[in-house]
């Protein structure tokens, strides 16, 4: 399946928007749909913002209702299947909607500037000023039918996915007046959803040292956003930057460009890594006071589930109200029967769905008594409904590497030994789905090249084992090629690796929980390092085995500068660990 964002950036490369109408009826008659145009102050520039205005038949002056405030994922518009569909789905219940297209994308002008607080934020504060009855659209439309908490202050509510779900944190960083949040699968850094780094964290997902470029992912939206004037024509010159850099801010540009070089010297790496975290819910979640939802989805190879994890734990810390749901499907595909579809009308009998309409029942109509559902809950796959807990797993299971190349339950189980592996000129091996499906073309399985890899397995397991969560390893390496050049000046030179873990079923066939994999630019091979994997929700069963990967390369990212060998040593005394966050089977 197609990861939802990519398939809407994608017809938007091949259909043309259509014109926006006159007001209009909608097909069901319980609301209207009205286009409007708003001319907002975007950072250094005027433009407009193309919107949707739905209303519910019978709200008005004497009778108002929230509203509900949307936006779409990157590439897509106000028009697109997901983001109208949350427009028709809340006005179907009452909530008066207003679905826009984001700076830079479908009719909307300026430039694209990844969800910059200051920039897109705003812009969405100048909309919050239209429900409020503060200012009106450019055509002197009115909303003076939004219930009100003070004078100027509308109750609502935002709701999206991806690029649309991220606007929302940006959002109420700088306008208070938001009650309630659902952002879906939307990032915490995009310095680590582009560039992630397994280790080295100082807070959450955010690391010191610059990480692997994502160069599929990261490409992609290049093009998708330098497409975009081609694609949506228009003479609006708040659309245009300069030549070299049509669509996007300059730092954004800058960023992608920087990454895209392979070289990463110390003042230009700590310049993208600023630009990449102001835009970014990591550096402004702290002003964020909105009751918020996050919603992340398992199959998700872009924005991982620790992303989502990082945000929530941020929030909970500084007392923010909070809940976290982990659903099957995100840019990744996951999609399966009975999981959240807009386009299919869902809400009332999916988990999401019920959390949705539970989350704006309490905190946009004010029903106190509106049980809004556990603080922690995740899709599996092995057993019907979801599962809950108050909090993510804690890490509860240790196993240790040994020299043989076992994962053994008991450090005095390790045995003394060392192995070694060795990175080729071209990636060796394969994780993460590519883009070859997006284009039709076949893509292959995970799989790993004899001798540019080391794999650790364990015993076939006794009985189910059920991982909810982020699993942790502890390693220490020995590459004196690398040691050599770590301390050069330039991030680009230290050692590289990719840690997984696969589910080995009794047949010998392996399978990579959700296509994940941890990319890892290792601060200091003299040094042990911690390797946080990305979070999964995966039943190994009885007589599976767990096999703990390190791999030279992968092809969806950029791998080592240089040939630089790898070797793995073990002894009881000092071996590498893999913790499991484990919760009770059932």
């Amino acid at each position: 399946m197609r990861s939802p964002l990519v398939a809407v950036a994608g017809a938007a490369l091949v259909a043309p928007l259509a014109l926006a109408g006159p007001a209009r009826a909608a097909a069901d008659p319980a609301y209207t749909v009205t286009p409007l145009t708003f001319t907002v102050e975007a950072g250094d520039r005027s433009c407009a913002v193309d919107a949707d205005l739905y209303r519910p038949a019978g709200v008005d002056a004497d009778r108002p209702a929230p509203a509900v405030l949307a936006t779409n994922g990157f590439g897509g518009s106000k028009s697109d299947g997901s983001t109208d569909a949350i427009g028709k789905a809340f006005a179907e219940r009452g909530y008066v909607g207003l679905v826009y297209s984001g700076l830079g994308f479908g009719k909307s002008g300026c430039l694209i500037t990844l969800d910059d607080p200051a920039v897109d934020g705003r812009a969405a504060s100048e909309l919050l000023d239209f429900l409020g009855g503060v200012r009106a659209a450019d055509d002197g439309t009115k909303a003076d039918f939004v219930t009100q908490d003070a004078d100027g202050d509308p109750r609502v509510g935002m709701i999206g996915g991806s690029y649309g779900g991220a606007i929302q944190l940006a959002t109420a960083a700088v306008d208070p007046r938001l009650d309630a949040l659902v952002p879906l699968i939307t990032w915490n850094d995009l310095a680590y959803a582009l560039a992630p780094n397994g280790t080295g964290a100082h807070t959450g997902v955010t690391s010191d040292v610059p990480g692997v470029f994502k160069w599929q992912w990261a490409n992609g939206f290049y093009l998708i956003g330098e497409g975009q004037p081609l694609l949506n024509p228009s003479l609006d010159p708040s659309r245009i930057n300069r030549l070299d850099c049509l669509h996007f801010a300059t730092r954004a540009c800058e960023t992608i460009r920087l990454l895209n070089s392979g070289r990463y010297p110390a003042d230009k790496a700590e310049a993208m890594l600023a630009y990449a975290r102001s835009v970014s819910p990591v550096s402004y979640l702290d002003r964020v006071k909105a009751p918020t939802l996050i919603v992340q989805g398992q199959a998700d190879s872009l924005f991982n589930l620790n992303e989502a994890t990082a945000t929530y734990r941020t929030l909970k810390a500084q007392g923010t109200e909070t809940k976290m749901v982990w659903q099957s499907w995100g840019h990744s595909g996951g999609q399966v029967p009975g999981e959240l579809d807009l386009g299919q009308g869902n809400l009332e009998t999916s988990h999401v769905g019920q959390r949705v309409l539970a989350w704006f029942d309490r905190h946009l109509r004010r029903k106190a008594d509106t049980d809004t559902g556990p603080a922690f809950s995740y899709y599996r796959s092995w057993q019907s409904g979801y599962g809950t807990a108050d909090d993510v797993p804690d890490l509860s299971r240790t196993m240790y590497l040994s020299g043989d190349g076992k994962l053994v339950d008991n450090r005095s189980k390790v045995a003394r030994g060392s192995r070694k592996y060795v990175n080729w000129p071209v990636p060796t091996s394969h994780s993460e789905s590519s883009i070859a499906p997006l284009i039709g073309l076949p893509d292959p399985k995970p799989y790993d090249t004899k001798g540019t890899y080391l794999g650790w397995r364990s015993e076939p397991l006794t009985e189910p084992l059920d991982v909810v969560g982020a699993p942790k390893a502890t390693l220490k390496v020995v590459s004196p090629r690398a040691e050599r050049v770590q301390n050069s000046g330039d991030a680009s030179d230290k050692l590289v690796l990719f840690a997984k873990v696969y589910d080995v079923a009794p047949d010998g066939s392996r399978k990579l929980v959700n296509r994940l994999v941890s990319p890892v630019r290792v601060p200091d091979v003299t040094r042990p390092f911690t390797v946080e994997l990305p979070g999964i929700v995966h039943r190994y069963g009885k007589g599976h085995r767990l096999e703990f990967v390190i791999a030279a390369s992968d092809t969806a990212y950029f791998g080592n500068r240089g040939i630089k060998p790898v070797t793995v040593v073990h002894a009881p005394e000092d071996t590498g660990v893999l913790e499991l966050p484990v919760v009770p089977a059932g």
